[in-house]
């Protein structure tokens, strides 16, 4: 199956994108990973350079160099049976470029918590880099202080896990991505997608339980 996780930064996508990945075997491909990582392994380039920029403003990275990515991602041997996409498309240029290129996508999970809860979820994040795992120093804390919980190795706090950057992204989200939501219940209303909104105030247990049984639904197999 081919997923699409929608929501505003600081939802807990990253975190439930894991879960499914996990359990249904399924590539999980996160443009912030995959952004992060090219970063931590091309230090000098020039495109390093102008990704970090927009990363730095909270200002989306453009499309012409997001959807090389995702395209020559997408195209490897591991999603021939299914993906999971997590932070793509965050506007409805891209979503239209998914379809002209053939992509089919199956399944929307729509996250969503209280604006004010937010900024709160966003501060107190920590993540480990290499993996892209994320934790939360209230809500999901690392089993040791800013360590990872399987490899052990530190913590960090992004460089844009700040109250400005955030509150830039939460406009890019509004202003380019959001709009995705009704442009993807069309497709459900026409019954192109399946399109679920799950609320995330509950405990990460919780919602785990309401992803699996929704998507079990659906006879998605392990």
């Amino acid at each position: 199956m081919r997923i699409i996780l929608l929501g505003p930064p600081g939802v807990g996508k990253g975190t439930y994108a894991r879960f499914i990945s996990e359990k249904y075997h399924l590539p999980n491909i996160s443009i912030g990973n995959i952004l992060r990582n090219y970063i931590l392994n091309n230090k000098n380039s020039l495109l390093t350079n102008k990704i970090t920029n927009f990363i730095k403003k909270g200002i989306m990275i453009p499309d012409n160099i997001t959807i090389k990515i995702i395209k020559n991602r997408l195209y490897n041997l591991d999603c021939k049976k299914g993906f999971l996409l997590d932070g793509y498309p965050r506007n409805i240029v891209q979503a239209n470029i998914l379809k002209k290129e053939n992509i089919k996508i199956d399944i929307i999970l729509e996250f969503h918590i209280p604006k004010k809860q937010i900024i709160k979820r966003i501060i107190g994040r920590k993540i480990h880099l290499p993996s892209g795992r994320t934790y939360h120093i209230i809500f999901n804390p690392p089993k040791i202080k800013d360590k990872d919980d399987i490899t052990g190795e530190t913590l960090i706090t992004r460089t844009d896990d700040n109250i400005i950057t955030i509150k830039n992204r939460l406009k890019e989200y509004l202003r380019q991505t959001k709009p995705l939501i009704k442009y993807y219940n069309k497709d459900y209303i026409n019954k192109k997608i399946i399109y679920k909104k799950i609320n995330n105030t509950s405990s990460i247990l919780d919602v785990k339980k309401k992803i699996n049984d929704f998507l079990q639904k659906f006879n998605i197999k392990k």
